[in-house]
């Protein structure tokens, strides 16, 4: 069942009350931490199995968020099918904590490689692998009206670093329904990714999601931010006035398609957003079709590169091939605290106040 809010309260995952830590051992340093959670690596004593605690408190700011976690546990449960979003595999229910026993993604963020210096740096063949992995993973949330509304490097996950392995996408705290029939408004997201309707107050939808998928490519590719400003204002209006560096300097090593793809993204319009299926079958992801799919499968396996693992198999009419082409360059302009926003956002009209030149 939905709220207004596109908030969903029914689930059909057990909760346990018995201790956490009966059940798993608490191993090594935290893999994360946000303001009303902390995610700590744990093994399950039966299994031996690791897998990713994540912690989240019930009361925030005074209030009663129970019904956040729920939400967000309901989230997981009609993504369970899906391949790139973190499998949730048990509950646990404290008096002050409810804790989300997840699949553990090894890889960690795909900021570091980001960040990375240019020999760690993903590639532009590892950026189109894994765009298609995030658009695969959106693809089917949309389908299932849910959006995620907090795409960005901290929260899509890789199972290994190092070969590099598939994208787990995490953490639906700001997630939401919508459909046909309810319009959704919220001020929520991280600043660097929201999409211009964000900041207008205007209804959320599918398209939402697109204009954060355009920002992280654009980071992925080249290292850089592309709406950063020194402060939230600037940042705010740059995104109002969808303010894009598209120049050689920016994008120097990377291909045509991958500006191309970038622009049919970061569109003021919601509605004139490419979807995450358009996105699929733009040039960029599938140039290399017929090599791919044509080649004996002997040869395909030959030429699959040892830094490239085996992706889950997504749904057939999603399966799309690998398009070899340079490799991106460049660093972040700022650190890692450009991409946290520890705040809660501002509200409609502290953003309104910030938009004004």
């Amino acid at each position: 069942m939905m709220n207004r809010s596109g908030m969903v309260n029914i689930i059909r995952t057990r909760i346990r009350t018995d201790p956490f830590k009966n059940n798993y051992d608490l191993v090594g340093k935290e893999l994360g931490r946000g303001k009303f959670a902390v995610v700590k690596k744990c093994v399950e004593k039966t299994t031996g199995k690791e897998h990713a605690a994540k912690f989240l408190r019930k009361r925030r700011k005074g209030q009663d968020c129970r019904g956040d976690v729920v939400h967000e546990i309901a989230v997981l449960e009609s993504a369970e099918a899906n391949p790139y979003v973190v499998a949730l595999h048990e509950v646990y229910e404290t008096p002050f904590e409810i804790i989300l026993v997840l699949e553990c993604a090894a890889g960690g963020e795909i900021f570091n490689q980001c960040v990375a210096d240019n020999d760690e740096a993903f590639t532009e063949k590892d950026v189109i692998r894994l765009a298609r992995q995030i658009l695969m993973g959106v693809a089917c949330l949309h389908r299932n009206n849910v959006v995620h509304l907090d795409l960005k490097p901290q929260n899509v996950l890789l199972t290994s670093a190092q070969p590099l392995g598939d994208i787990r996408i995490v953490d639906f705290g700001l997630s939401r329904r919508v459909d046909s029939t309810t319009e959704v408004r919220e001020i929520l997201g991280t600043p660097e990714y929201v999409a211009p309707e964000i900041l207008n107050y205007e209804p959320i939808s599918t398209a939402t999601d697109m204009w954060s998928i355009g920002v992280l490519t654009y980071v992925m590719l080249t290292g850089e931010s592309p709406f950063q400003g020194e402060e939230k204002q600037e940042t705010f209006l740059n995104i109002s006035q969808v303010n894009v560096d598209y120049s050689q300097d920016v994008f120097e090593g990377i291909s045509d398609l991958a500006v191309d793809f970038i622009r049919s993204l970061l569109v003021k319009n919601p509605r004139k957003r490419a979807t995450a299926e358009q996105c699929l079958n733009h040039p960029w992801l599938i140039s290399e079709i017929h090599h791919t799919v044509d080649a004996p499968l002997d040869e395909q396996e030959a030429s699959q590169s040892e830094s490239e693992p085996e992706s889950p198999v997504p749904s057939p009419e999603l399966v799309m091939p690998l398009y070899l082409t340079c490799p991106g360059q460049g660093e972040l302009k700022t650190g890692r605290d450009t991409f946290s926003f520890s705040e809660s956002f501002p509200s409609r009209t502290e953003i309104q106040q910030e938009l004004i030149c």
